[in-house]
């Protein structure tokens, strides 16, 4: 396939790329903050909000556009009015927080999005998605372009930007203890950032994954207390648990980077892709090899 990557050269989007261009065509537009230098992949340097530039793309038609930084309404329609380059499928990465919080339910794909605003920069997130979440089908439809949306949870992995993991493994290697919040109610659900990749990949051009979306999350349920096990194990490490409840956490304003209480945690159904013969990685392992990125 033709694959243009919106985005690409951070974290998830680069481990796409590297993924798919193993067997297909990439063509990977960003504003090359951080070149890719990756064999058998074209890099267009813009800015995805550049018209003129967008509007320059014309000498290739694509079979799929994958989008990675697709994050405020028009984002997409920007696109689909200015790209001169046809294309079949619309891939948008988008997020499990698209979901009405506080259901109490197990959310599948089908279940509402989140109508309300919260304010500051997760407010601003969560709004823009689901913004780009009803672009997505407008566009495509008024097109007559095929769409599939990407719902991750939690991503965790090597070169992970967002400070998760890596926060634990910084405080363990560097301190020789974690922030324990001994009270915490709450749960998380984690996806492996190769698996991810593997899930964008399965539904390009997969008429199966045609006008549906996916959410991608392992069904196993965390807790910062099966975390804070699960770190010892990959890590191999002694370490010490600072003992802290949820009151002085909060109280301190110290950013732990999971839900600390019940009504704060949302419950996902990662099921549907398997229907296309996916398979998670066991958290166990994919923790491992993110561990061993991490020390190496």
């Amino acid at each position: 396939m033709k694959i243009l990557v919106l985005g690409g050269s951070y974290f998830l989007g680069k481990t796409f790329v590297r993924l798919a261009a193993e067997c297909n065509e990439i063509y990977v537009l960003n504003r090359g903050n951080q070149p890719l230098y990756e064999e058998n992949v074209i890099e267009y340097v813009m800015d995805r909000h550049d018209i003129e530039a967008i509007s320059g793309i014309s000498e290739k038609d694509f079979d799929v556009v994958v989008d990675f930084c697709g994050y405020n309404a028009g984002d997409i329609k920007l696109i689909f009015d200015n790209l001169k380059a046809s294309f079949s499928q619309y891939v948008f990465v988008s997020t499990c927080d698209v979901y009405r919080r506080g259901s109490g339910k197990l959310l599948d794909e089908n279940a509402p999005f989140e109508e309300r605003y919260f304010g500051g920069p997760a407010g601003d997130y969560i709004s823009g998605k689901v913004a780009l979440e009803k672009e997505l089908k407008e566009c495509c439809m008024e097109k007559n372009t095929a769409y599939t949306s990407i719902r991750p949870a939690f991503i965790y992995g090597p070169d992970n930007y967002a400070p998760r993991e890596s926060m634990y493994f910084n405080w363990i290697v560097n301190a020789g203890q974690i922030i324990h919040p001994y009270d915490a109610t709450g749960h998380f659900q984690m996806a492996f950032v190769l698996d991810v990749a593997k899930a964008i990949l399965l539904v390009c051009g997969n008429k199966a994954a045609y006008n549906r979306a996916y959410n991608i999350c392992d069904s196993e349920f965390m807790t910062y207390e099966s975390f804070a096990d699960l770190m010892e194990e990959v890590l191999n490490m002694q370490f010490e648990r600072l003992e802290m409840s949820v009151e002085d956490v909060v109280a301190r304003n110290i950013m732990l980077p999971f839900p600390l209480t019940k009504e704060e945690a949302e419950s996902y159904d990662g099921t549907a892709i398997k229907e296309l013969g996916f398979s998670y990685t066991p958290i166990e392992q994919g923790m491992a090899v993110t561990a061993d990125y991490y020390m190496s």
